[in-house]
């Protein structure tokens, strides 16, 4: 299977350019669901994850109290190296699955790293789910 199918492309998810403030990352971060949000820079490419953790930090280590104050930093100046890395749109399935463990979703990334998108860890657990389903209605095997 393709991983097109389970792909939430980019113009569906929240994300942060790299340039933005820490305050309107904060305020995004905030006024959402999300515990993490991708980072790309003005070309679209993933630069990468940003995450509750990383503001919080911003805030308590740098003294970011104020509105103004985090309006003077921009997101690339807390961005963890390494952490989230993407995957391509070419990546089989399983990859998808060991990657998934530690993160509670994917950036996906064209050949050129440009953002695609992203892919849950929900939707990779219901697709193994399914064929595993798959399998055993073959091997006339009940789930229980």
């Amino acid at each position: 299977m393709n991983i097109f199918y389970l792909l939430h492309p980019k113009n569906t998810v929240e994300f942060l350019y790299d340039d933005d403030t820490v305050e309107k990352g904060y305020n995004c971060l905030r006024n959402s669901s999300y515990t993490a949000i991708p980072v790309i820079d003005r070309e679209g490419v993933y630069v990468g994850t940003i995450s509750e953790g990383d503001f919080l930090r911003a805030i308590m280590d740098d003294h970011l109290f104020s509105p103004e104050e985090r309006s003077d930093y921009i997101i690339a100046d807390f961005i963890r190296k390494g952490w989230n890395p993407p995957i391509r749109v070419t990546a089989p399935m399983n990859e998808l699955l060991l990657q998934v463990m530690d993160q509670n979703f994917l950036p996906v990334v064209d050949d050129r790293g440009c953002f695609a998108g992203i892919i849950t860890r929900r939707d990779i657990i219901k697709y193994f789910y399914d064929e595993y389903i798959k399998v055993q209605e073959k091997a006339g095997a009940s789930w229980s």
